[in-house]
C-alpha cells in the first residue's frame, strides 16, 4: 500500500508530458531581435507606436542582452522604461541569453514589484505559454500554491522550481534554453554583496546581467551623502556581483530628479563612461507662437477655476494649431490623451500644472533655484583646486587660521593660508580621530573621540581631543613655496553646541597655546534680528566685519568671539565663487575631485533663503529635513571669519561696521598720503 500510494503521490506531482509548441517558427524569429519579441508577444503593452528614442534605447537593451555592455537611459515619466526592462529580463531568460538576472530598484519592495511584473506575464500571457511551455506549463500546473514548487516532478525528477516574491528559478526541463534560469531583487541599500545560487549539480553561479530601475528616490536624491553612496554601491558592490574574472552587463533606466542627483552623475560621460549614458527628453523644441501659448495657458486656467474640462482651450487649439505647432520637435508624437489633440498640447498640460516637475520627470534638467544659481554645485567646489599639494603654502599667504567644529563622536577642522587680499587656500582638512575613509557620514563614524580616551566620559573625551588635535595642528609647520616657515596664527573653538560651552572655554584658558586659540560662538542673524553692524562698541570690546569680540563677564575670564553665521556662510559661498586668481577667491589643495567630494557636499548641504525686514535684505541659510552633514561648511566659514579677526582685508568692502571703529575701516580718506614739497 505504501509503495502503491507513493507511486499515485510521484503520478500526480508529475507533469509530464509538455505541451508542444505551437509556432517554433515565431518563437524562433524573436531569439536575437528584442524589438521583435516586444511587438510579437506584447502587443497589448506596446499599443502605441514607437518613438524614435524608444528604438533607440531598445538596440541599447538588446546589446546588453546579447554582446554585454552597460547602459544608462534616462526617459520622461511614462515612457515604459520600466516596462521595457521588465520584458527585456524576461527575453534575456526565455532564450538562455542569459542565467541569472539580478533586479535593483530604490527599495527592495520596489524591485520586488519589478519581479512580481514578471511573474504576472508568465502565468497570464497566453502568447508565451503556446511558444514556452517548458516554462509556463508547469507554473501554470502549481494552481498558484507555492507549496508544491519542492515536490514538482517532470519524468519523475525534480523540476527545483522556486516562485516567491522575492526570486524566481524557472524548471529545470531538459533541452529548455531557460532550464534552472534565476531571477532575484533586491534594494540597493539592502544586501546585495556575495548574491550567488547553488544549482542542483551543485556548481554555484552568480549574477550576469543587472536591471537597476530608478536607484534613487525623491529623499535620496535632495542628498549627496545619500547620492555618493548609492553612485559607490552601483560602482563597487553590484558591479562586482559576476564575481572574479567575470564581467558584469546591465542597464538603468532612471530619471533625474535634481540637479547633480545620483542618475545625472551616472549619466554623465565624462564621470562615467562605461554607463554609455542616453538621455532623451519629452520635448526637444519647443514651438515659435508662444505668445499664443501663453493665451492658451490662460484660457484653460480660467476655465478649470470654473468648473470646466479644459475642452474650450482645447477648442482654442484646434482653431489655431497649425500656428501653435510651428517650430515644435518633440520626441513621441502618439503620446497624448483621449481629450487632447497633439503630443505638444499634452507636454503643455503637464508644464502647466507644474513646471518644475515638468522639466525634471519629462525633461531631465531640473530647473536649478534663482536664488541658488550663483552658488556653485558641489562639482564646480571639488573641482576648483590649486596646483599646491596637500600642507604647501603659497608665497602670498601671511595668515593662517583654523576652525574646529565639534560633534559628540568627532572633531572636524579646517586650515586655510589667506593672502592680504583675502585670496584663500585650503591647506588641508580632515577629522580627529581619522576615520581612514575618503568618504563617510557622521552617523557611519567608528572610531570615536571616547575609544581615543578609554574610561573618560563625554566632556572628558572631548577635551582629550581638543587637546591632541591642537597640540598637533599648532606644532605643525608649514613652509611657504618661498622657503619661509609659517604656523597657526588663530584657532576658533565653536563653542555653540550645549555641553561644550564652559568646555570649550575652559579648554582655551588652559590650553599651552593660549593666545592663539579662542571660543566661538555663531549667532543666527536672520532679517528680523538686530543686525551686528547696529551694537555699539564698548569699553574693552572689538567689533569687526559681522563679527564682535565681547568684554569678558561673569566665571569666563577667556574672550570669545560672535559671529554672524548667516553672513559668512555667504561669504564662504562667493570666495568659491571668485574666479580662481582674482583678489578674494577660494581655492582647495591639488587632487582629484573625488578626494574633495565630502566637503564638497558638506559646503552645499544647506540652502539659501533670501529675506527682507528691518529695511534690509539677508540671506538666510537652513538645513533640510533630511539634516545631511553641514560640518565642514562651518568650518570653512569660520576660518573666514577668523582671517577677518587677524586683520585680512577684503578690497571694496568695509570690514568694520560703524564709523566709531575707523581704526579698522579701509576708508581711501584715511591712507591718503599727505602732499609734501621737493624740500621736506
Amino acid at each position: 500500500m505504501r509503495t502503491r500510494t507513493a507511486a499515485q503521490s510521484a503520478s500526480g506531482r508529475d507533469i509530464s508530458p509538455l505541451p508542444r509548441v505551437r509556432s517554433g517558427r515565431r518563437k524562433t524569429s524573436c531569439k536575437t531581435s528584442f524589438r521583435k519579441f516586444c511587438d510579437t508577444y506584447f502587443k497589448e503593452v506596446f499599443n502605441i507606436p514607437w518613438s524614435d528614442d524608444h528604438l533607440k534605447v531598445i538596440d541599447k537593451i538588446e546589446r546588453a542582452v546579447l554582446a554585454g555592455g552597460l547602459f544608462a537611459l534616462a526617459m520622461p515619466r511614462g515612457s515604459g522604461k520600466t516596462t521595457l526592462c521588465e520584458i527585456s529580463a524576461l527575453w534575456a531568460i526565455l532564450y538562455g541569453h542569459r542565467k541569472f538576472i539580478c533586479m535593483i530598484g530604490a527599495s527592495e519592495d520596489a524591485a520586488a514589484q519589478m519581479v512580481d511584473s514578471i511573474k504576472a506575464e508568465i502565468e497570464v500571457n497566453e502568447l508565451l505559454a503556446a511558444d514556452f511551455p517548458e516554462v509556463c506549463y508547469p507554473i501554470e500546473k502549481l494552481d498558484g500554491i507555492v507549496n508544491r514548487t519542492s515536490g514538482q516532478l517532470y519524468k519523475g525528477k525534480r523540476t527545483h522550481i522556486t516562485w516567491t516574491a522575492k526570486e524566481i528559478v524557472l524548471p529545470s526541463i531538459p533541452k529548455s534554453t531557460a532550464s534552472g534560469a534565476i531571477v532575484k531583487c533586491a534594494g540597493i541599500t539592502g544586501r546585495i554583496r556575495g548574491m550567488k545560487f547553488k544549482r542542483p549539480d551543485g556548481k554555484s553561479v552568480r549574477p550576469d546581467f543587472v536591471i537597476c530601475d530608478d536607484p534613487q528616490t525623491d529623499e535620496s536624491a535632495r542628498s549627496p551623502s545619500q547620492c555618493v553612496t548609492r553612485e559607490t554601491i552601483l560602482a563597487t558592490a553590484i558591479l562586482g556581483l559576476a564575481g572574479p574574472g567575470q564581467k558584469m552587463s546591465g542597464i538603468m533606466p532612471c530619471t533625474i530628479i535634481r540637479d547633480n542627483d545620483m542618475a545625472m552623475r551616472m549619466l554623465d560621460r565624462e564621470k562615467h563612461p562605461e554607463w554609455q549614458g542616453e538621455l532623451t527628453k519629452m520635448v526637444y523644441k519647443w514651438p515659435d507662437a508662444t505668445n499664443l501659448w501663453d493665451e492658451y495657458a490662460e484660457r484653460r486656467a480660467e476655465e478649470l477655476r470654473s468648473d470646466g474640462d479644459g475642452s474650450q482651450a482645447t477648442a482654442f487649439y484646434a482653431d489655431n494649431r497649425e500656428e501653435m505647432d510651428k517650430g515644435a520637435i518633440v520626441s513621441w508624437y502618439d503620446r497624448f490623451n483621449e481629450d487632447e489633440l497633439s503630443a505638444i498640447q499634452h507636454a503643455y498640460n503637464l508644464r502647466i500644472r507644474d513646471e518644475s516637475a515638468f522639466f525634471s520627470e519629462y525633461q531631465n534638467a531640473p530647473v536649478v533655484d534663482s536664488e541658488q544659481s550663483d552658488i556653485l554645485t558641489t562639482d564646480e567646489i571639488a573641482e576648483k583646486v590649486n596646483g599646491l599639494k596637500r600642507g604647501e603654502v603659497p608665497g602670498d599667504v601671511d595668515k593662517l587660521t583654523c576652525f574646529i567644529d565639534i560633534q559628540q563622536k568627532v572633531l572636524f577642522y579646517t586650515v586655510v593660508g589667506f593672502a592680504p587680499n583675502f585670496s584663500g587656500y585650503v591647506i588641508d582638512y580632515g577629522i580627529y580621530p581619522d576615520q581612514k575613509l575618503r568618504y563617510f557620514t557622521l552617523r557611519e563614524v567608528r572610531t570615536t573621540l571616547q575609544q581615543k580616551k578609554r574610561g573618560a566620559g563625554l566632556e572628558g573625551a572631548i577635551f582629550h581631543g581638543l587637546e591632541t588635535l591642537t597640540d598637533k595642528l599648532h606644532d605643525t609647520i608649514y613652509t611657504r613655496d618661498d622657503g619661509a616657515e609659517l604656523l597657526l596664527d588663530l584657532t576658533l573653538i565653536d563653542a555653540n553646541w550645549g555641553l561644550t560651552t564652559d568646555l570649550v572655554h575652559q579648554f582655551c584658558r588652559n590650553t599651552k597655546h593660549r593666545g592663539k586659540i579662542m571660543p566661538a560662538h555663531g549667532r543666527y542673524v536672520g532679517a528680523a534680528s538686530r543686525p551686528f553692524n547696529e551694537y555699539s562698541r564698548k569699553k574693552g570690546e572689538r567689533i569687526g566685519y559681522n563679527w564682535r569680540i565681547p568684554t569678558v563677564k561673569g566665571k569666563r575670564v577667556v574672550r570669545h568671539l560672535l559671529f554672524d553665521s548667516n553672513f559668512w556662510k555667504s561669504f564662504l559661498h562667493a570666495r568659491f565663487a571668485q574666479p580662481f586668481g582674482d583678489a578674494g577667491s577660494l581655492t582647495l589643495f591639488k587632487a582629484k575631485p573625488s578626494v574633495h567630494q565630502m566637503i564638497a557636499d558638506q559646503c552645499c548641504a544647506e540652502y539659501r533663503i533670501r529675506t527682507a525686514g528691518r529695511g534690509r535684505t539677508v540671506d538666510e541659510w537652513r538645513l533640510p529635513p533630511n539634516k545631511p552633514d553641514n560640518h565642514f561648511l562651518d568650518c570653512l566659514a569660520g576660518s573666514c571669519v577668523a582671517a577677518s579677526v587677524l586683520g585680512v582685508k577684503l578690497s571694496g568692502l568695509r570690514m568694520t561696521p560703524t564709523k566709531r571703529d575707523s581704526d579698522d575701516v579701509e576708508d581711501p580718506k584715511k591712507y591718503k598720503r599727505k602732499r609734501v614739497t621737493y624740500l621736506e
